[in-house]
């Protein structure tokens, strides 16, 4: 593997040294919108180093696979530069100039169809200037291939293929417990072949469900004049593999909310539960008893065990590798009723969802029928597609994070140094640090030093060309007004239905605070690793987000209202203060102060 051709870590003042790329002149617009779900913290410089090269060819493939935007326009653009996406002080952003001119060349559409996609609303973005090339013949007509092959797409059998390469991809990887270092360290290099791969694919099918989502919406809106009416017609989805890891955290909370025992381990408090948990454990359990339930978590763990926060990077714990984010997942739906069934709530917005189809398509005649028929099977298969190819991907990622986990724990025992010191290193600099790991001990403190310097900044949600310097971000710190009684706050309608509760703030999933049954869930962003909590929650209000979104995802899928793109909800709404979510109109307002 050559040698990182990105630049080094530099000055903590200056976001412009730190890892990443550089930015394009021929497509200068970028933001954080959907990216920053994704990955919603600060790169680190060996994930970085490690995965970007792949990543932008990737991404690179992924745009070009429909023919709106043509390869001969990306010829000579090194892969350095950002075309698709790319990190800018640390953090990840989305190519967002690309994605508005392939919005504009596609037939009926406009550049800012790519608006409406990723960003929702809050901050107008720099504004799209036509250069004349939006008028691409050869594009156009390449659209409306793409758009045919949409909406005739019946099965994604390729996803199967990709499955069955991973399984082969984890059986050759070496045992962690007697691995060599050198071994563990290939395990890492020897991902990038294949999630490149998977990548590609992952980002084809996001786009094509992108696509597809788009048709029905379209239709909605101008021939049956509810432009929420998509966000039902897509509900239900079903066999959706970010639902599983719910659907069996739902059933492992039913057997603690049913037995004393469980109970009883579980309100002495989530800090050292799973210790309590084995060693309350019966040698041959009985339904309710502590060691039954182990025995079912550990199966959860052994299936799901590669989800988490940040689970596309490396450096950052999963279920596998600290259960006890799980195990607060549990905990706080343990006291949620049966009417927060995630399989019960499927089961009933798949059922409206194909009875609102029926209405619809009974309200629309010849071409407009035979279109919307076709768009919203392919948007259900797509977006199914789009979450089982996450999946894919994430368990390859898992493989190798094990192994690298373990190399951090051998190298960080050997140099006296802090567990995830590894990541603070160039891929090129890993060799010698197997060598040699506490000489690295300067440059690492050194990089540690500025990485938090960088996650104590808020990145700027758009750039045009310049990303602004880090004095000019915005603190996390920084304390906002508070919204007073009465007050609203306008974002963008996620799934449709008003509720009640009161706010909870939680800025991390493993940390979901006080959290309970009938609240209302205020976050910044949020991931896979957040579903969970949406089981608990009565209404989900976000600050970022689009018709894309996890958020939007999630609810629709429980059928709870939503609001996205509700710009500093989470750190203007008081937590504890009882508020009113409105999933029709987008909007969020403070009935009462906390208690």
């Amino acid at each position: 593997m050559t040698a990182t051709p990105w630049r080094p870590v530099g000055p903590p003042d200056a976001t412009d040294r730190w890892v990443g790329h550089d930015a394009s002149e021929r497509f200068p617009v970028y933001t954080r919108g959907n990216a920053g779900e994704v990955y919603p913290e600060v790169f680190t410089p060996l994930s970085f180093s490690v995965a970007a090269e792949a990543a932008e060819r990737a991404m690179r493939n992924a745009i070009v696979h429909s023919g709106l935007i043509r390869p001969e326009e990306l010829d000579g653009i090194p892969l350095t530069t950002a075309v698709g996406s790319g990190v800018f002080g640390g953090y990840a952003y989305l190519n967002l100039s690309i994605q508005r001119l392939a919005s504009a060349r596609m037939p009926g559409g406009k550049a800012s169809d790519a608006d409406v996609n990723y960003l929702g609303t809050g901050d107008d973005p720099p504004p799209y200037e036509p250069d004349g090339t939006e008028r691409n013949l050869r594009a156009g007509f390449a659209g409306l291939r793409h758009l045919w092959r949409t909406l005739s797409t019946t099965e994604l059998a390729e996803l199967i293929d990709d499955q069955r390469r991973v399984d082969e991809f984890l059986a050759t990887l070496p045992d962690p417990d007697t691995a060599t270092d050198r071994e563990l360290r290939e395990s890492v290099r020897a991902l990038m072949p294949l999630f490149a791969d998977l990548f590609e694919r992952h980002l084809i099918v996001t786009l094509t469900a992108g696509t597809a989502v788009a048709v029905v919406s379209g239709i909605c809106e101008r021939n049956l004049g509810d432009p929420l009416l998509a966000t039902r017609l897509l509900g239900g989805l079903g066999d959706v593999d970010s639902a599983a890891p719910s659907d069996a955290l739902w059933a492992l909370s039913r057997m603690v909310a049913a037995s004393p025992e469980l109970t009883e381990v579980f309100d002495a408090g989530v800090d050292g539960l799973a210790a309590r948990l084995r060693a309350a454990g019966d040698a041959e359990p009985a339904p309710g008893d502590p060691g039954r339930f182990v025995g079912e978590f550990d199966v959860f763990i052994d299936r799901f065990g590669a989800r988490g926060p940040n689970e596309w990077d490396t450096a950052f714990d999963t279920w596998e590798t600290d259960p006890g984010l799980a195990l607060t997942l549990i905990d706080r739906l343990r006291a949620a009723d049966d009417g927060h069934d995630p399989v019960a709530q499927r089961h009933r917005l798949e059922a409206e969802a194909q009875a609102l189809e029926r209405e619809s398509l009974a309200r629309v005649r010849g071409p407009v029928r035979f279109l919307l028929r076709r768009a919203i099977r392919s948007a259900r298969l797509h977006s199914r597609g789009r979450e089982r190819t996450k999946t894919t991907v994430i368990r390859a990622i898992h493989g190798a994070r094990l192994r690298a986990m373990e190399l951090d724990r051998r190298l960080v025992a050997r140099s006296g140094g802090r567990r995830g010191d590894l990541w603070f290193l160039l891929d090129e600099e890993v060799d010698a640090y197997l060598d040699d790991p506490a000489a690295f001990g300067p440059i690492i403190a050194e990089r540690r030093d500025q990485h938090d310097r960088l996650a104590e900044r808020i990145p700027p949600f758009f750039f045009d060309a310049r990303q602004p310097p880090l004095d000019e971000w915005e603190r996390r710190d920084r304390q906002l007004d508070v919204l007073p009684v009465g007050s609203t706050i306008t974002g963008l309608p996620g799934c449709p239905g008003v509720a009640r509760g009161r706010a909870r703030v939680v800025t991390h999933p493993g940390d979901p605070g006080a959290l309970a049954p009938g609240d209302v869930l205020v976050a910044p962003l949020t991931d896979p690793a957040w579903t969970p909590l949406f089981l608990a929650a009565d209404a989900v209000v976000v600050d970022v987000g689009a018709i894309m979104s996890h958020a939007i995802i999630v609810s629709r899928e429980l059928g709870i209202p939503c609001v996205v793109s509700a710009t500093d909800a989470s750190r203007r709404i008081p937590d504890g203060s009882l508020i009113e979510v409105d999933g029709n109109a987008g909007t969020v307002t403070v009935v009462a102060g906390p208690e």
